[in-house]
């Protein structure tokens, strides 16, 4: 008998592609659809949209990818470190191997994602700076057209309507109608917003509704409400009805009021309180310019009086340039009678000193011929030398007949 063959006994051996794919047959089979429970980490939100991850606990991780689609109804943003609940269902990635969970939704564990995506949405909003209080821009102060963004069949506009026209009856109200609630709630009210900013006449704006559940209000805790309010270029008052949490609306607006009424009390003075603070605003003028004429008058009298008449001040003027004219001839007059005295002085002195006077008392000039040399030698004469003799009166020719020492 012969022996049997080694191969005829060996199991027929699988390729790995057909063992990962009988591995994945098996384990979309049997969890098909899990809930399971983990914290986020190494978090990749590449351009495609789809979220690579891994779920992780203190002792197993796992690797887990969330399409884009679902990824796209998130209601707030995972990130690294988040506690999640995710449902899903395990298979096998046969290219790799590489095991992994493929979520379909995802919940916040402990806290709800609508709150979760609503604080995360302040904090980026507040990073932003959309929440400073420098910022936030003073309403006018007297409003003479006022926009209004509500639903046209609440409770909200009735309010506002009332209260504007009873505090101011010559306003004039252009209300955008939107929805409050719902989907598409947020983006209506942004693209009232900006429609009312558009018109190029609204001073101010009241955003808002009636009061409501967290829920019904949630279309003001929207991104999309929140540019728009930072964006506008007119102030806007968030008048959303609610007194205990602050949606994000009441955050960025310039203003926030409590109701809807509060608002419209907020944006326009009383008509009445008006016309009484200009009643006393003019009394008040009326008694300072009272006073002021009164002051003004007193000082023009004071001033009259101390004021003289032309004619006499002229007058004035006149007589001591009279008086100052008689002072400087007599003054002229002396200067003059003591320079002539002087002068008189002088002449005598000089009279005195001349050799004419000497003359005249008997005394002569001898000067020589033809040279005109005054003899004072008579030494230096020799007989038959000419001279010119001059005496006080007159003058001689005369002869030197003899010379004595």
């Amino acid at each position: 008998m012969a022996a049997p063959s080694l191969w005829s006994t060996r199991p027929v051996a699988l390729s790995v592609t057909d063992l990962a794919t009988r591995i994945q047959g098996t384990l979309e089979a049997d969890f098909n659809e899990v809930w399971v429970a983990g914290e986020v980490s190494s978090l990749r939100t590449p351009s495609s949209g789809h979220l690579y991850f891994t779920l992780k606990d203190e002792r197993s991780q796992l690797r887990a990818v969330m399409f884009r689609g679902y990824a796209g109804l998130l209601r707030f943003r995972p990130e690294d470190g988040l506690e999640v609940v995710i449902k899903g269902r395990v298979s096998l990635y046969t290219a790799r191997g590489d095991l992994q969970l493929y979520a379909t939704t995802m919940e916040p564990r402990g806290l709800g994602a609508q709150q979760l995506a609503l604080e995360q949405l302040k904090s980026a909003l507040a990073a932003e700076g959309l929440f400073a209080p420098e910022r936030k821009r003073p309403l006018p102060f007297f409003p003479r057209c006022i926009g209004v963004v509500t639903a046209l069949g609440g409770a909200a506009i009735h309010d506002i309507l009332t209260i504007l026209y009873e505090r101011c009856p010559y306003l004039r109200v252009i209300i955008r109608s939107t929805k409050v609630q719902g989907v598409g709630a947020g983006t209506e009210i942004a693209a009232a917003v900006r429609d009312l900013n558009d018109h190029g006449e609204v001073e101010v704006i009241i955003v808002g509704r009636g009061g409501g559940s967290r829920e019904d209000l949630s279309a003001f805790n929207e991104e999309v409400v929140a540019r728009a309010l930072a964006t506008s270029v007119v102030p806007v008052v968030a008048a959303v009805g609610h007194e205990i949490d602050l949606s994000v609306a009441d955050l960025v607006a310039d203003r926030r009021a409590p109701t809807p009424t509060a608002a419209a009390e907020m944006v326009v003075p009383r008509w009445e309180d008006l016309r009484t603070q200009v009643g006393a605003g003019e009394r008040a003028l009326v008694a300072v310019m009272r006073r002021l004429l009164m002051t003004r008058r007193n000082m023009v009298l004071h001033f009259g009086k101390r004021l003289q008449s032309p004619q006499r001040q002229v007058a004035i003027l006149r007589r001591d340039l009279s008086a100052t004219l008689m002072h400087l001839q007599t003054a002229f007059q002396r200067r003059e009678e003591r320079a002539r005295g002087r002068l008189q002085e002088l002449s005598t002195a000089l009279h005195g000193l001349s050799p004419l006077a000497v003359l005249g008392r008997g005394y002569s000039l001898t000067r020589t011929l033809p040279e005109g040399k005054l003899v004072t030698d008579a030494t230096k004469l020799t007989p038959g030398d000419q001279l010119r003799v001059t005496f006080a009166t007159g003058e001689a020719r005369v002869r030197v007949e003899e010379v004595s020492i």
